[in-house]
């Protein structure tokens, strides 16, 4: 008999995908929901059943705790799985589903009800013989205080909401006048959207890493902890890179930390899968920074090096049944290393990206890499949600195999219509100091101080793309004489290119070779084999023997190629029209520094200046809202205002003028 025989999913995206699978595989039946913006998602085609629930905003749909408790009667679910984000912390939920008595695949609400709030969660933790970071762990009245409670414990400090979640509510203060400012942002973040505007400091630990550990409970009062997860790449205080298990700890650090995991969790009567986050510094000490009563978004890479299905547990201990493992039975096998994939523009300070999925290829799956994705071509990236377009997972025997794994799947991530952070994510995976696993969470702070900009591509990747350049122009070429008849066109027009990459030229000789060419240039020979022929999206090859991928898009006669975290404008032309090409003017772009442009869409919030007033360098200009996150946007340099193009409560588009320079 199945666990459950109907399970209705409260959530979305590819956390609502990732439990129907497993739902699936146990023989249960499942309900999706969806809201105005998610009609046609491919959580609603996965289900067994779907129902709407109500607008795109999520206070009008997956907020609504009696329009899913509703759903669930319509159709004869018998458990809910939260998933993560939304109603699955909400104690209140919990208890509404068992007072019509339906089962809450989560923690007792008790359990919720005490790590919920994050001053009181410390203040139990501390009880438990839990190690805490010091701080003030009352909420805290205005910004006067602010200062004076900050100013006592020391900077910097971190300022946080006691609701918060998902880095919001959250700002690092290092001065009198950081701690005002982020005062007034962190309560306006935290009442925006948590509805609560409590906010407390705690000291800031230089260098933290942030590791936390995963526990699974039973109602019978088993807990084991299943290892850790190393969480420090991180932006805006959001996970981007995860991995299993971290390069950092030893053995006996790995041990503590889980045993004050698993006091915490039976202090609080815990059962479910749940995480303890600590922030550990440089020599190894950890603190207790909030427990998540719910899966997390990186769960994939606990699931990969334990083998456990975290999903399946958590059907099984809401079903009533015991753990059928103990601690001395779980053991860490391998790698595993999450990148999330994002709709952003990495280039404009990772604003979020929103539209529609034009093309979209996954990489192939298998036993070295994972995807967890709610989309498919077609799909549109809305105003309303988080901006993740899917998880990736890379697997490996090790450390080094796993980041290999991801990498090449980056390379065969096929995204187009909007923008995405694959190749920033590549370049941090290619970065030295990642692969050392020198990690901390200001590690992007640090090493992109500027923010990111797309680097010039490493010789060996150079190398790639001005041999994969060469190779597909003669093979656009080879299609363009079939067609056109020119069969009589001398084999010497086709052999010799001139590839610029940017204004950079590379002379390539090609001579046809098995499936592919033999390759000579000042770059060194090369062996090149591939079957891509014009309009595929991927180039496919393998170079001297080393498999690659190269992502093909044509802009004209250019070729716009990503490989390796780079992408290049590449010009391929025969040897006479290479010299004509050299006596071409460089066109300059146009002049927008006159002019604040908003860097995203997103809602004006406020306009700090007037026409005819003087501005500084760093003065604040404008407040643009997005995605329930405030993006505060400075003047870059001195001027005088000339214009105010946009009024508060405008809904902007991306660049789309705010205001005007004289």
């Amino acid at each position: 008999m199945p666990l459950f025989e109907k399970i209705l999913i409260a959530n979305r995206g590819e956390i609502a995908c990732r439990v129907i699978k497993t739902c699936k595989r146990l023989g249960i039946r499942t309900v999706a929901v969806y809201s105005d913006a998610d009609a046609g998602t491919l959580a609603v085609e996965m289900a067994d059943e779907a129902v709407h629930i109500g607008g795109a905003a999520s206070a009008d749909s997956y907020l609504r705790a009696d329009r899913i408790i509703e759903a669930c009667r319509k159709t004869g679910a018998q458990a809910v799985h939260p998933g993560f984000g939304f109603l699955s912390e909400k104690s209140s939920f919990a208890e509404a589903l068992a007072a019509a008595g339906i089962v809450f695949i989560g923690p007792p609400v008790g359990a919720i009800q005490a790590m919920g709030d994050k001053i009181e969660s410390k203040l139990l933790a501390k009880k438990a013989g839990v190690s805490t970071v010091p701080g003030h762990l009352e909420a805290i009245p205005d910004v006067e205080t602010a200062v004076q409670i900050a100013k006592g414990i020391g900077y910097p400090v971190m300022i946080k909401a006691s609701a918060g979640g998902g880095g919001k509510g959250m700002r690092i203060a290092r001065s009198d006048d950081e701690a005002r400012e982020g005062f007034r942002s962190a309560t306006n973040e935290a009442k925006s959207s948590f509805g609560d505007d409590r906010v407390f400091i705690e000291k800031y630990v230089e260098e933290p890493r942030h590791i936390e550990i995963q526990v699974l409970g039973d109602q019978q009062g088993n807990v084991v902890y299943l290892g850790e997860r190393e969480c420090s790449i991180q932006r805006r205080h959001q996970k981007v890179l995860e991995e299993a298990p971290s390069p950092f700890l030893d053995a006996e650090t790995r041990a503590r930390m889980g045993q004050q995991a698993i006091q915490l969790s039976k202090a609080v009567g815990y059962y479910s899968a749940g995480t303890v986050e600590f922030i550990v510094d440089k020599h190894r000490n950890f603190y207790f920074l909030e427990m998540n009563t719910r899966l997390q978004v990186e769960h994939p890479v606990t699931e990969l090096v334990t083998g456990l299905d975290l999903v399946e547990q958590m059907i099984r201990v809401a079903a009533g049944e015991p753990l059928g493992f103990r601690q001395g039975d779980l053991k860490l096998n391998g790698w595993a290393v999450e990148a999330r994939v994002y709709a952003e523009d990495p280039a404009r300070g990772f604003l979020p990206s929103v539209g529609r999925l034009v093309r979209y290829v996954e990489p192939a799956t298998g036993s070295t890499v994972r995807i967890d994705t709610g989309v498919t071509e077609g799909s549109e990236i809305s105003i309303y949600y988080d901006p993740m377009i899917a998880k990736l997972i890379g697997y490996g025997p090790d450390r080094m195999a796993a980041i290999r794994a991801l990498s090449d799947a980056l390379d065969a991530y096929y995204i187009r219509g909007i923008n995405h952070n694959t190749a920033f994510l590549s370049s941090m995976l290619a970065h030295p100091r990642f692969q050392e696993g020198r990690l901390s969470t200001n590690f992007i702070a640090e090493e992109y101080p500027e923010g990111y900009k797309p680097a010039d591509p490493r010789p060996d990747v150079k190398r790639r793309l001005v041999y994969a350049a060469a190779a597909i122009q003669r093979r656009i070429a080879e299609r363009e004489t079939e067609i056109s008849g020119q069969s009589g066109l001398r084999a010497r027009q086709l052999a010799d290119w001139v590839v610029h990459l940017g204004r950079e030229p590379h002379a390539v000789s090609l001579k046809p070779h098995s499936s592919g060419f033999l390759a000579d240039s000042s770059l060194g020979p090369a062996v090149i084999e591939s079957d891509w022929f014009p309009g595929r999206p991927l180039f496919r090859a393998q170079v001297d023997g080393t498999p690659i991928v190269v992502q093909v898009d044509r802009k004209g006669p250019r070729l716009i190629l990503s490989h390796g975290g780079a992408t290049v404008d590449a010009l391929v032309l025969t040897p006479g029209a290479a010299q004509l090409f050299e006596h071409m003017p460089v066109k300059a772009p146009p002049d927008l520094s006159r002019f604040l442009l908003s860097p995203m869409p997103g809602l004006l919030v406020s306009v700090a200046v007037k026409p005819g007033q003087a501005v500084k360098a760093g003065e604040e200009l404008a407040v643009v809202e997005a995605m329930k996150m405030e993006n505060l946007l400075r003047a870059a340099a001195d001027g005088t205002v000339k214009a105010v193009v946009a009024k508060p409560g405008d809904s902007l588009a991306v660049d789309q003028v705010i205001l005007e320079f004289e």
